[in-house]
């Protein structure tokens, strides 16, 4: 045990600042059993259970600020550019050697929140996310005791290796200083959290998505390891993660029917392919709502939406690139008769 401990556990007394003054505790006794002193150790452990609420373990509903996340097993396709940051951020993960701060930039939609996601699932970790709305307070002073006790809690895991910490949306904390509405408050909030990013232990992996980056603090920024833009949609991209959704979707609910060529084909019909999370959102209700014993119905409804059209003309659909065999699909009219009314229609 250091002197530091014990000028740490007295401050925190004096201050009343009871997360923190729990969690030097709780460091003074494991250092009392790392040091073979356990009948010590396990006498503060006791002491400290015994009052009310710190318990040093980051499991569900043990946590004042951090809400664990369910990871899906759910398909993220992404551009080859962003997949390979990722790649570089399971590998540095995995190395131990301290890179462990990421920001995670781009519109909504584009997977930032997902992404984290798969990481704790390729990691086998344990994701956990603050809960902004329990460190935001009207009182400045108490804000700033929030996120002080927030780092500390996040430094107290027993096993960060086996956590991942996700700071989802931080705007709310780290929007540029000089840019505020009340630059003291949030001046003083976002100072605050640079000494907590600078206090993190190297084991503990963080994460950090923003929608707002070009309002985003630059102190803040380069307390970052790593900031991966996740702006890098082109359209291949996007009608690429489309298909691989829809199969996605179309397996669950036990869909056989495919026509990957008329899907691209509805897809662009749209000036621009929606984000993944749009896209994802799209795709799942024309599937969801679907009659599965009508085939392509699905599509039907994809057209429908995408389109607005209520009234399918066969002579629009030629001319909008469908084959004959693609206006069958569509309208639930024979390949015979609709090769007829469109060759009488000329």
């Amino acid at each position: 045990m250091k002197k530091k401990n014990i000028i740490d556990l007295i401050k925190y007394h004096v201050e009343d600042n009871e997360p923190a003054f729990r969690n030097e505790a709780y460091e003074i006794a494991k250092d009392f059993d790392l040091n073979g002193d356990y009948q010590l150790a396990e006498y503060i452990m006791n002491l400290m259970s015994s009052t009310n609420s710190f318990v040093p373990q980051l499991l569900d509903n043990e946590s004042s600020f951090l809400k664990k996340v369910d990871i899906n097993t759910e398909p993220l396709p992404l551009p080859t550019a962003i997949k390979d940051d990722i790649v570089g951020i399971v590998n540095a993960t995995t190395h131990n050697v301290g890179v462990n701060k990421f920001l995670f930039e781009g519109a909504p939609g584009t997977g930032k929140t997902e992404t984290a996601k798969q990481i704790a699932r390729i990691l086998n970790r344990d994701l956990f996310a603050v809960d902004f709305s329990t460190i935001i307070d009207s009182k400045l002073g108490q804000t700033i005791k929030n996120i002080t006790a927030l780092f500390d809690e996040i430094n107290s895991v027993v096993h960060p290796e086996k956590v991942i910490i996700l700071f989802d949306e931080i705007d709310v904390i780290a929007i540029d200083r000089m840019n505020s509405n009340d630059l003291r408050e949030m001046g003083r909030a976002t100072s605050t959290m640079l000494k907590g990013l600078d206090s993190l232990k190297d084991k503990i992996v963080l994460i950090a998505t923003t929608n707002l980056f070009t309002s985003f603090d630059k102190a803040l920024v380069r307390r970052f390891d790593a900031v991966i833009n996740f702006d890098r949609y082109g359209h291949d991209d996007l009608e690429e993660i489309a298909t691989i959704i829809l199969n996605d979707f179309l397996q669950k609910f036990k869909i056989p029917e495919r026509n990957t060529k008329l899907f691209k084909k509805i897809l662009n019909l749209m000036d621009k392919i929606p984000l993944p999370g749009d896209l994802k959102n799209l795709l799942k209700i024309s599937v969801a709502f679907s009659n599965p014993s009508v085939k392509f119905d699905y599509l039907k409804r994809l057209f429908n939406t995408i389109t607005k059209e209520k009234n399918l003309d066969m002579q629009k659909l030629q001319s909008m690139g469908f084959t004959v065999r693609d206006i069958e699909i569509l309208t639930g009219v024979s390949k015979s008769q609709v090769s007829r009314e469109l060759r009488d229609n000329k």
